[in-house]
């Protein structure tokens, strides 16, 4: 079996292809792709057969990356994420340097800093943001450990990450929606 070092090389390879990885996060297992890549974002959709204006999440390594990603961040966010007792993911408005496709019609984006030790190398490695989204077909349950996963999903991805895979799965984020004066909505606890 490959260690963490050789699985974050092949996600890589896969992401910069513009392939589909499954891997595991600080929620649940994603479908992920380079979040630049908009072709690989629309392979997503399909597969998951999600219409393409359902918003998707990506996720960062850190406050450095996200700063590369929102023209600008409300200050209430950094307080936000730095008191959060559980993974967080915030709508911000204005994103920038990231497919076109991920772009809600409002011009938001969800953005995650990720915390999975995983998820986080991968990402920090990748220096781009990479899309999590649930491992599953639009509107069917979210499987709650990797032995769930549907076989059309497991054969729809380009590369399956092959560790943690018996971990049991935390709930999806909280999710958080911020305008640029401050104003905080909570779409999902």
């Amino acid at each position: 079996m490959k260690d963490q070092k050789e699985t974050i090389q092949d996600c890589i390879q896969t992401l910069k292809r513009g392939g589909l990885i499954l891997y595991p996060t600080d929620t649940v297992w994603g479908i992920g792709c380079d979040a630049t890549n908009a072709e690989a974002i629309d392979k997503i959709y399909k597969l998951k057969q999600r219409s393409n204006d359902k918003s998707l999440i990506c996720l960062v390594s850190d406050f450095k990356m996200l700063n590369q990603f929102v023209e600008e961040i409300p200050e209430v966010a950094y307080d936000i994420l730095k008191y959060a007792d559980k993974p967080t993911t915030i709508i911000y408005q204005n994103p920038i340097r990231v497919a076109t496709n991920l772009i809600a019609d409002d011009d938001t984006l969800a953005i995650r800093v990720v915390n999975d030790i995983f998820a986080k190398e991968l990402v920090r490695k990748y220096k781009k943001p990479i899309v999590s989204t649930s491992a599953n077909i639009s509107g069917q349950k979210t499987p709650a450990n990797f032995f769930e996963i549907s076989e059309d999903i497991l054969k729809g991805v380009d590369y399956v990450v092959n560790l943690h895979q018996s971990n049991k799965n935390k709930k999806p984020s909280t999710i958080i929606k911020l305008d640029l004066d401050g104003k905080v909505e909570v779409i999902r606890k």
